[in-house]
């Protein structure tokens, strides 16, 4: 695996980590598995406990931790983390909510935003919109454990261009756009919503391993933002930061190909890591570069791999948020024995 350095934890003590409300989705699971896993590097894996909500309370009572850390969505009613954090003021934890999901339920973050210490958005944009002090933005990442895999140039890419993800009606917009190029290549467009398009499109849904499979079997890996928002009437904050996605495939030794609707993507990555295109033109330059050029496919995702692995990973962003709460005085630093 490619070297990383994440710094020696500056805190001690337990961190418990509670999600988990009863209409979870795989996938914030996912990124809940994958911040555990950042924390551990950071606090050593012995430190760092999962609660689901319905049993948070009690657990921190029980275990008297550091810190407590909510993620993921904030939006279902069912879904009541008052009782936790006061439970943490009890035992002195500090209290931390991570939204994961942000700007697409913003509307909906009075549920939490007077319960926690601090939060953190996924979103740089959005943490403009909340009406309280000490909100920062902290973007998601990738998991070295769940999506790192070596760039492989003896596989054999058959795949042109692929994307993975549900079809959001602005994502079957770029796609229609590019259609006439991409009805010459062997392209597998996968996901709920996609197969009324034809062939090359299917509305199958794919599993964590299978995808990492279909990265090494392809060319160009199409990279399109989200547009689902299910409580964002109030403001209509549109995404600035790039998805998990963006860091789970560039671990994973896949060349992207963004679609730009921000300039953010350049925080991050730079043009020879992952290049970008806003229209069918841009596109086509994206492929009459990469396509057929092999060499310079692997070196570019070699060099987003390694980019991640050095810069942003969940150990990363964890590291990043603790040397934060230091600096703004939530946290002491004590270093680890």
């Amino acid at each position: 695996m490619l070297d990383r350095v994440i710094p020696p934890s500056p805190i001690t003590g337990r961190v418990i980590i509670c999600s988990g409300g009863r209409y979870e989705s795989q996938a914030n699971a996912q990124i809940r598995e994958s911040i555990m896993a950042g924390w551990a590097e950071c606090v050593g894996e012995e430190n760092v406990i999962a609660a689901n909500i319905s049993g948070a309370a009690a657990a921190v009572a029980r275990l008297r931790p550091t810190i407590v850390m909510a993620i993921g969505s904030y939006l279902p009613e069912s879904t009541y983390f008052g009782e936790v954090c006061r439970e943490a003021r009890k035992v002195g934890a500090r209290t931390i909510f991570w939204a994961t999901e942000d700007p697409y339920e913003q509307d909906a973050n009075y549920r939490v935003a007077d319960e926690f210490d601090v939060m953190f958005s996924c979103d740089r944009w959005g943490t403009n919109f909340y009406t309280r002090p000490d909100v920062w933005h902290l973007p998601l990442a990738a998991c070295p454990r769940l999506h790192y895999v070596p760039v492989d140039e003896t596989v054999e890419r058959t795949i042109d261009v692929l994307f993975c993800g549900v079809a959001f009606t602005s994502r079957k917009d770029i796609v229609r756009g590019l259609l006439p190029t991409l009805r010459d290549l062997n392209i597998k467009i996968v996901g709920p919503g996609w197969g009324e398009l034809g062939i090359g499109f299917s509305d199958a849904r794919i599993e964590k391993d299978q995808l990492i499979d279909l990265y090494r079997r392809s060319k160009l890996v199409l990279n399109l933002g989200r547009s689902l928002h299910f409580e964002n009437k109030r403001f209509m904050i549109a995404p600035s930061t790039p998805g998990p996605r963006t860091f789970e495939a560039a671990l994973a030794g896949a060349m992207q190909v963004f679609h730009e609707d921000t300039y953010e993507l350049r925080r991050y990555f730079s043009a020879d890591e992952i290049p970008v295109f806003s229209n069918k033109r841009d596109f086509d330059a994206v492929l009459d570069r990469f396509l057929h050029d092999e060499a310079l496919r692997l070196a570019t995702a070699r060099k987003a791999q390694a980019r991640t692995m050095a810069e942003h990973t969940y150990g990363h962003r964890i590291r990043s948020m603790l040397d934060l709460l230091i600096e703004k005085g939530f946290l002491d630093a004590r270093v680890a024995a």
